[in-house]
């Protein structure tokens, strides 16, 4: 799986950040349907979404792009799950996907940049490698406080590892959990 943070949903062509216009900053996932599936990761979303929010504003607000009609019926699906013993109208906006803008390069990982000591493992990286890096995620996400150590231990599993490769992305995860306990 490949995240990445971009801007999507306005009419200006090639926003960046201090120029957004009326698109919404955004994270793409790509991923492998043979190994998750569309309707897990819209579990997720809706675990930490309230679609009876109304938006704080275009740039920031929570939304679902949706890229086909698959897509398009299980966003509602899920939606309706969500909305299950709420009360109000659903607020959260269901939207085709137009461009994906990527964000400049400061803006993907953020929050692993700021940690010299973790980003000295991806020293020889391309920034499109950095950016594309499963583990670079997984430890932007422990810094900022998204994933528990059990969630990489458990992700390692599902990968092919020399018990010193899993040792090494155990110990890294922990010293990007140390920083966020900070």
């Amino acid at each position: 799986m490949r995240t990445r943070v971009g801007y999507t949903g306005g009419s200006q062509p090639a926003p960046i950040y201090e120029r957004l216009g009326d698109h919404t900053e955004s994270l793409q996932i790509d991923y492998d349907p043979a190994r998750i599936s569309y309707e897990t990761l819209l579990g997720a979303f809706w675990k930490d979404a309230d679609p009876t929010e109304r938006p704080y504003s275009r740039q920031y607000m929570a939304a679902i792009f949706y890229a086909d009609e698959s897509q398009k019926r299980w966003a509602f699906a899920t939606a309706r799950q969500a909305m299950a013993g709420r009360s109000g109208p659903l607020l959260l906006p269901i939207l085709p996907l137009a461009t994906f803008y990527r964000a400049e390069d400061y803006h993907q990982k953020y929050y692993l940049r700021r940690y010299t000591d973790l980003m000295r493992e991806f020293s020889a990286y391309s920034e499109r490698e950095f950016e594309d890096s499963t583990v670079a995620m997984w430890l932007n996400a422990c810094v900022d406080g998204q994933l528990k150590l059990e969630g990489v231990a458990a992700e390692l599993e599902r990968f092919e590892l020399s018990e010193a490769d899993r040792r090494r992305m155990l110990k890294l995860a922990q010293v990007a959990l140390a920083h966020r306990r900070r």
